[in-house]
């Protein structure tokens, strides 16, 4: 059932106001804990330090997190004992079963604090978010403000610190079990993934550039294989993907894709939601920074072991906005500039055409040489005994 934003907002400024005078405290031990967004995909498998942690401190916990729609796929075999709850702020039925739910003991707020309202609610016991939100109504009602970090950090670990305590452990692909996988997506032979889709179009790389890269794969024995999301068929089109390559134009669900990834022996795609899949699954993943921060969006302590590498131009000129989820972070250095829009939109993705083809082979190059994943014999590149 589709709605506007405005009855979920309204029902949960009601339900807040109604339950204002509840006192509040921190339970010492929750069982009932919540961790409130509505994220995109990357920012989504980012907080899986976050889940991490929380299943470390509250190991008996039931612990609930929102997911967009459709995300939920992704989390079916509950990874760190995590239940992913559908949500979408247009639609007011994805609220009913929290409402209907008994009352949370803690509720995390890793981005956005305008969801303390909801959490409010809910009847939250104890509301924790990252401070210095703006507007500043959105952090009214907010038990617990953490600083965001002082220090260069990764995302997901500036949202685990959200959770008292020392740092889980290093993550290892085997944390998080696998959806079910239907085999309706199979290809044959070595292959990598050509993820070339992303969220804004200031993070495409030039065509020309995948061209090459694809060349190179192909003169080591490598299918590409190439993907885009819904509604971006013609990226491939500009690319001039030859017929003899298979392609996925938008086609498959998350669960065909998280199966697509694991298969292929090595995954190159811009900073967008399917590089961060690839670090989740486990596949050696190679991801394009331009506007976007390789330190807020990259490996990060959690995922250090992951067979992973970040490829940008650092540092460059114009990636100098300093706001993350609308705080002001002094060491953040990212960029929003929309085509079009003011303030100085940036109608060219300089910082993605800046990128270095031989710095992409390069990376792919260093990740063939690592242990293969899955037990799969890796081909060796060409010039290698």
């Amino acid at each position: 059932m589709r709605r506007s934003r405005g009855p979920m907002r309204a029902v949960a400024l009601a339900l807040a106001l109604a339950r204002w005078r509840v006192r509040r405290h921190m339970p010492a031990h929750p069982r009932r804990i919540l961790v409130l967004h509505h994220l995109l995909l990357g920012d989504t498998l980012m907080l899986t330090p976050l889940l991490a942690k929380l299943r470390d401190r509250y190991p008996d916990a039931r612990i609930v997190m929102t997911v967009g729609k459709p995300f939920a796929p992704l989390y079916a075999e509950r990874p760190y004992g995590v239940i992913a709850h559908p949500f979408d702020p247009a639609d007011v039925g994805t609220l009913w079963p929290l409402l209907q739910a008994p009352r949370f003991d803690l509720v995390i707020l890793p981005a956005d604090n305008r969801w303390s309202w909801l959490a409010r609610g809910l009847g939250a016991a104890w509301v924790v978010g990252i401070a210095g939100d703006r507007p500043a109504h959105k952090n009214w009602p907010v038990d617990e403000q953490v600083p965001y970090s002082d220090r260069p950090t990764a995302f997901g670990e500036t949202a685990a610190a959200l959770v008292p305590g020392e740092p889980s452990r290093r993550y290892a692909a085997a944390d998080w079990p696998a959806p079910p996988d239907t085999g309706s997506v199979r290809v044959e032979g070595d292959y990598a993934l050509l993820h070339v889709g992303a969220s804004t179009p200031l993070k495409l790389w030039p065509a020309a550039s995948w061209r090459a890269v694809a060349d190179w794969l192909e003169q080591r024995g490598i299918h590409p294989v190439w993907s885009v999301g819904p509604g971006e068929a013609a990226l491939l089109d500009a690319i001039g993907v030859p017929q003899r390559h298979r392609r996925f134009a938008g086609t498959l669900t998350l669960g065909e894709l998280w199966h697509l990834v694991a298969r292929a022996h090595v995954l190159v795609a811009p900073d967008t939601g399917v590089a961060h899949l690839g670090r989740v699954v486990g596949v050696p993943t190679v991801a394009l920074f331009g506007p976007g921060s390789s330190v807020i969006c990259g490996a990060g302590d959690f995922f250090a072991n992951a067979p992973y590498r970040a490829v940008t131009v650092d540092p460059f000129p114009c990636r100098d906005q300093q706001i993350q989820f609308f705080r002001t972070v002094s060491w953040v250095r990212r960029c929003e500039r929309m085509p079009g829009k003011p303030p100085g939109g940036c109608e060219r993705p300089l910082c993605m055409e800046a990128i270095d083809v031989t710095a992409v082979t390069s990376a792919i190059e260093s990740l063939l040489a690592l242990p293969a994943p899955h037990g799969i014999s890796a081909p060796v590149p060409a010039g290698k005994d």
